[in-house]
């Protein structure tokens, strides 16, 4: 049976991998003030970032959502691992060896699912490498050199070459103890009459990476004429592989794609290696499947939906290229980014354009030209004769309630003057009215109950979830009191050393609000604010293993990368805080203890009178002594 990581290990991983370094292997994120930084969360669609990393806590939290916790929390929550699986990843990046409590150590059992699998692609991702430069790849080098990509490209985009026997790579595979089952699971082997053999057989091999770079699956091109099957051979789907969720080349263009804020969309792999090659770095390319939803997550993502970020699809002209052209169109409104399309002369793609005319041609291609809702409306209404009444009419009827779907009243209207002119109508207004009353019905049918939502920089509108409601008592921010008790929790979870240690002699009972009382506990149950003193991302580790339940632990993390209201974080703003929640806690106390003794009247015993006198007039001191010196009175 696995054994359990020890604890000084697991400290040790999260110390050694910053936060900021792997979510930013996702998403862009920037600077948010306070030492935090921000961007779209990975977790819900959004239109503006209130996904929140801190570098110097190690957490993150999403005020959308109310998604948060360490690193190793975000890595279990987008990539579907389980923690002892995400401590082996982040171990083997920094190079700790991870030590177990029951058992030795043994690779082949101790390691997750996925892991395994990543590690199993990563080997053959080399011994493909290693193959291309063989005698039998000779044919694979010929067919790059034939399209302009000399060994230092092969090398550049991992390219490899699968032998055509049955079984050398599931042989290699065994021999570094990969298991049938794994090879199987993996979709590097598949079943034969005698076992398994290799799913990729005399083919030239395309490593596909996740956002990560990790090696998850392969796109394999036929070389010869006596293979019988498809041109493309893609990894099937797998427990790491799910092809509408990756996109080729995006760990190679991530970093360019959030600095530039544009993205190039092509084709297929030699398209994506002819633009990189020819400077166009922000290229990626989808992986035997069409352009989607899951696709534009990955990109907005990086391009942070701004209003100047563009998209550029490059199709072919011919009719497959036109058709994906529409297909994209109609995930179009998901983006906030303007979205354009590039067809080269002679519908060549980029690596033949590359290959004919040069890397400028192809730069000069994906400079943006025709927006994709123009070519799309134009490619529907070239289908039909303008010249007749009934031609004009028909072409309205299938393109306006394209237009309809726009959810931007005045982007709308715009199209729909535009549209009126493709279709050769002269009254624009009778086009508009035909299309507004096109999305009236829509929305009349719950297509968008919501109606239109103002545009932002000119950008087009796209329909955000709401954000689900987070469970657990609610909090009233307009609240004085409720806003000074968030507050001074911060502090204790933020800087300690402000604090501490007068926090630490604070009682759940002095936080009016059940779950900033919840929070206050869990603080004393991991040995108080002083312990931030020492060691502050081991404080709040501590302090989120002391939570009760989810709730709680999302809050902790919310209120430990939350930033604080005061323009200055220092020992005054500090005692400020810490004076208003103890005083009000006084007040309390002195208004229940006189709230008793008029309930009582003349029913109450003389000593208990007395004793009730003596502590409400103590307090009525403590009191003044807090308004009067202020923190010195603690």
């Amino acid at each position: 049976m696995a054994g359990r990581i020890n604890d000084d290990d697991v400290k040790a991983v999260r110390d050694a991998v910053p936060i900021d370094a792997v979510v930013s292997e996702y998403l862009q994120l920037r600077n948010a003030g306070g030492g935090n930084l921000k961007g779209l969360c990975p977790f819900h669609d959004e239109k503006s970032p209130s996904f929140q990393v801190s570098p110097s806590k190690g957490l993150f939290h999403c005020f959308g959502c109310q998604e948060g916790g360490d690193t190793i929390a975000f890595v279990q929550k987008i990539d579907h691992l389980t923690f002892a699986e995400v401590v082996e990843r982040l171990a083997a990046k920094a190079g700790i060896t991870l030590r177990y409590e029951e058992g030795g150590y043994n690779p082949s059992h101790q390691r997750g699912e996925r892991i395994r699998l990543v590690e199993a692609h990563k080997v053959a991702a080399q011994f493909y490498v290693d193959q291309l430069n063989g005698p039998e790849a000779e044919i694979g080098r010929k067919f790059l050199a034939d399209r302009g990509f000399d060994q230092a490209a092969a090398a550049h985009f991992g390219v490899g070459y699968s032998p055509a026997g049955w079984d050398h790579l599931t042989r290699f595979l065994r021999g570094k103890g990969f298991s049938d089952k794994e090879l199987i699971t993996s979709g590097l082997s598949q079943d034969g009459r005698r076992g398994p053999i290799d799913r990729f057989r005399g083919r030239l091999m395309w490593p596909i990476r996740d956002t990560a770079g990790d090696v998850v699956g392969f796109g394999a091109r036929r070389l010869r004429e006596d293979d019988n099957g498809p041109k493309y051979l893609n990894t099937p789907e797998t427990p790491i592989y799910k092809k509408s969720q990756v996109l080729y080349g995006i760990d190679l263009a991530k970093k360019d794609i959030a600095k530039s804020s544009r993205a190039v969309v092509v084709e297929g792999y030699t398209d994506v290696m002819a633009c990189h090659l020819a400077g166009v770095t922000t290229a990626i390319a989808t992986c035997g499947t069409a352009f989607g939803g899951d696709h534009i997550k990955i990109l907005r993502r990086l391009l942070m939906d701004n209003g100047s970020a563009r998209v550029i699809f490059t199709f072919d002209g011919d009719a497959a290229g036109q058709k994906a052209a529409l297909r994209a169109f109609e995930d179009d409104q998901k983006f906030a980014a303007e979205t354009y399309i590039a067809i080269a002369p002679d519908n060549m793609d980029p690596c033949d354009l590359r290959l004919l005319k040069g890397d400028d041609a192809v730069r000069d291609l994906v400079e943006p030209r025709t927006p994709l809702f123009e070519f799309a409306l134009r490619q529907i209404v070239a289908r039909y004769d303008l010249e007749t009444p009934a031609g004009r009419a028909a072409a309205l009827d299938e393109a306006a309630p394209v237009v309809a779907k726009i959810k931007t009243g005045s982007i709308q209207r715009e199209v729909a003057v535009q549209l009126a002119g493709f279709v050769g109508i002269l009254d624009q207004e009778y086009v508009v009215h035909r299309v507004n009353q096109l999305a009236q019905w829509a929305r009349g049918r719950g297509g968008d109950r919501r109606g239109p939502a103002p545009a932002r920089n000119g950008a087009r509108h796209q329909q955000v979830q709401a954000p689900p409601v987070s469970s657990g008592p609610a909090l009233n921010l307009r609240s004085p009191a409720h806003r000074t008790e968030r507050e001074l929790l911060k502090l204790a979870l933020q800087k300690p050393e402000l604090v501490s240690p007068a926090f630490d002699a604070y009682g759940a009972d002095e936080f009016t609000a059940p779950p900033y009382a919840a929070v206050r506990q869990c603080i004393a149950e991991a040995g108080g604010a002083e312990l931030g003193l020492g060691d502050s991302r081991e404080y709040l580790v501590q302090v989120l293993d002391a939570t009760p339940n989810e709730t709680v632990r999302k809050l902790i993390t919310e209120l430990a990368v939350e930033v604080f209201h005061g323009k200055s974080i220092d020992e005054a703003y500090a005692g400020e805080h810490l004076v208003k929640v103890r005083l009000r806690a006084v007040d309390r106390r002195i208004n229940d203890v006189q709230s008793s003794l008029a309930r009582l009247g003349s029913n109450v015993a003389p000593d208990h009178l007395a004793a009730a006198q003596n502590e409400v007039w103590v307090l009525q001191q403590y009191a003044q002594s807090l308004r009067n010196q202020g923190a010195g009175a603690l």
